[in-house]
């Protein structure tokens, strides 16, 4: 199969999960996940639910992209705590590859696209209107670009790729 089809399938998934009525962060989640493994035990969506509006509403960064990093996380993340020096550990998150450059990619694309990766700022034309229609649209639109970028990165996998592009806005100041 194609990467595009892929793509293009986890992207309709998600927007299908999202108008089925699963928040921002289970609908693009579930999709990337769905298109790994397939059947989905029912626990899996439970660890994004609270992500959903910026963090149960609090209106934090966006939960489209925290779904999306959940989910690169799956495919990318460490699955036991780091052997060897302090140093090799933070080489391992900070290095050249390595795995934050993977999340910090997510985080810089969304941010172009939305001018921010909070959920208050995207979604304040709505503030007292949260179940209007056009709320609704805009937060589609966070769901299919999310669940979109987050397939590009997963299929097919490659963490030393990833793991090698350059970082963008950071905490680290480079």
């Amino acid at each position: 199969m194609q990467q595009e089809e892929i793509i293009a399938r986890v992207r309709q998934r998600a927007v299908d999960n999202f108008k089925s009525g699963l928040n921002c962060a289970e609908s693009v989640f579930t999709a990337v996940l769905a298109e790994l493994e397939g059947d989905l035990s029912p626990e899996v969506m439970c660890v994004v639910t609270g992500f959903g509006s910026g963090g149960g509403l609090f209106g934090g960064t966006c939960g489209s992209l925290n779904g999306a990093i959940a989910a690169l996380g799956l495919v990318y993340g460490r699955r036991q705590p780091p052997d060897g020096t302090l140093e090799e550990k933070r080489a391992q998150l900070y290095g050249n590859p390595g795995l934050y450059r993977i999340y910090n990619r997510l985080s810089n694309v969304f941010q172009e696209r939305f001018g921010t990766t909070l959920c208050r700022e995207i979604t304040q034309p709505w503030r007292g209107q949260w179940f209007t229609r056009d709320r609704l649209k805009q937060c589609l639109k966070t769901v299919s670009f999310m669940a979109e970028k987050a397939a590009e990165m997963v299929f097919p996998r490659d963490r030393d790729f990833w793991g090698s592009q350059p970082l963008g806005e950071n905490v680290l100041g480079e």
